[in-house]
């Protein structure tokens, strides 16, 4: 027990010290092959690959790609328009484009940081222009990019569900719910703090044509998440067969809206590799210490302790979510999931908790540490591009930090969010 305490230590202070996520978690497993005498070195490189040759786990590339494709076929400007069309005379105009935006495009680009990336670049100004603060327009691209990894076909789905054994399928219709519970409840936010503060109040009256112009602009690429969650359901091809079925149809549409260029494919494959590798890499690490606890009986132990301990499932639920926001606050999302997920699953399982909902639990949480201090990537990425003051960022986002920690408590305590739809598909 003192040598895996000692690795998972090391590995806590590199990250703690902001060194690469797959680096720390590789210096922890290293530590430990290392203390412990008569461990076969050969079995550190084989866990180390193994973890990456995982079947669901080829959907990341897919689906990492198609979302690339997708920004250069033009889908993004058509599904913006459409969503500036909707929110005409919405209190709260763009910021509520925003977040519509975020919520529509989750379902394709798949990558939170993409997202606040790119609206960052393109809404940001325009919001600034029609009289929105910085660092509300800031906040408001920053938390509404947390979505993508709710909607369906997000690769923390994918991820947790090879992790823990979880129909993928199941996980990306579940995401749904909690994906609509956080656009709506943002959407009345920010129109009831817009009503309060006079932000773009008044907006251009919109008739039949241009609605039918923007929608027919935008009906292809939307019909992408229905395509993958029908053809899933039906049995036409599984959650990684889905991806390539993206790959075609991202390219399908740039051949349609005739704006993608070879040089674009090229470049696309470029920035999927690069990204892929990014997130394999972590798998990878963090898959060679799940397998450390697995061989130190960690996850059966934590879960002997925690059920003698704790007789009430909904106090483990709350002591799970204050750990996870905790843990999100400092730890990479992905990263926390294949340490985390491989020990606190089965203890979910003992209490009789559904699958489905704590798999949704625990991807929310680890969303929320997107956007919370001192290490939250989203914060970073917005304010870096909207050059808006981390301080005052903070500040302006204590209402949305507040609407985040309820729809929580209703995704962990009131099962419907989460599973309802499921139970309706299956």
């Amino acid at each position: 027990m003192s040598v895996i305490l000692i690795a998972a230590l090391i590995m806590l202070l590199f990250l703690f010290l902001k060194i690469p996520v797959f680096i720390s978690v590789l210096a922890g497993a290293v530590t430990y092959f290392s203390l412990i005498p008569n461990l076969p070195k050969l079995i550190f490189a084989q866990r180390l690959l193994s973890g990456t040759e995982s079947i669901p786990l080829l959907a990341v590339p897919f689906f990492v790609c198609a979302g690339v494709f997708m920004n250069y076929s033009g889908v993004t400007k058509r599904v913006m328009d459409f969503c500036e069309v909707l929110m005409a005379k919405v209190p709260g105009g763009l910021a509520q484009v925003n977040i519509l935006l975020s919520t529509l495009m989750g379902g394709l680009s798949g990558s939170n940081l993409a997202d606040a990336a790119m609206q960052a670049k393109m809404l940001v100004p325009e919001m600034e222009k029609k009289g929105f603060s910085k660092e509300f327009s800031s906040v408001v691209t920053a938390v509404s990019a947390m979505i993508t990894p709710l909607i369906p076909p997000g690769i923390a789905m994918i991820i947790y569900g090879s992790i823990a054994n979880v129909s993928i399928g199941k996980l990306f219709i579940a995401g749904i719910g909690p994906g609509a519970l956080l656009c709506v409840s943002m959407m009345l936010l920010a129109g009831i703090i817009s009503k309060k503060r006079g932000y773009s109040l008044e907006g251009e009256k919109i008739d039949s044509k241009t609605f039918l112009e923007a929608l027919k602009g935008a009906i292809l690429p939307l019909c992408l998440p229905i395509i993958i969650i029908g053809g899933i359901r039906l049995g036409i091809f599984t959650p990684t067969e889905a991806g390539a079925v993206a790959i075609v149809y991202s390219l399908f549409l740039g051949f349609i809206y005739k704006e993608m260029k070879l040089k674009d494919i090229i470049v696309g494959i470029k920035e999927t590799i690069i990204t892929t590798s990014s997130i394999m890499l972590i798998v990878g690490a963090a898959s060679t210490f799940a397998w450390i606890l697995t061989k130190e009986r960690i996850p059966q132990q934590i879960t002997e302790f925690i059920i003698t301990s704790i007789s009430n499932k909904y106090v483990f639920l709350m002591i799970v979510n204050i750990l996870l926001l905790f843990i999100g606050m400092f730890i990479e999302g992905n990263a926390a999931m294949i340490v985390l997920v491989p020990l606190l699953a089965p203890v979910a399982r003992a209490y009789g908790i559904d699958d489905i909902q704590f798999a949704m639990t625990f991807i929310f949480n680890m969303a929320i540490g997107c956007v919370t201090p001192p290490m939250g990537t989203l914060i970073f990425i917005t304010c870096g591009i909207t050059k808006c003051k981390i301080k005052d960022f903070i500040i302006e986002c204590i209402p949305f930090y507040l609407l985040l920690f309820g729809c929580l408590l209703l995704l962990t305590f009131v099962p419907f969010f989460s599973v309802g739809i499921v139970d309706l598909f299956y």
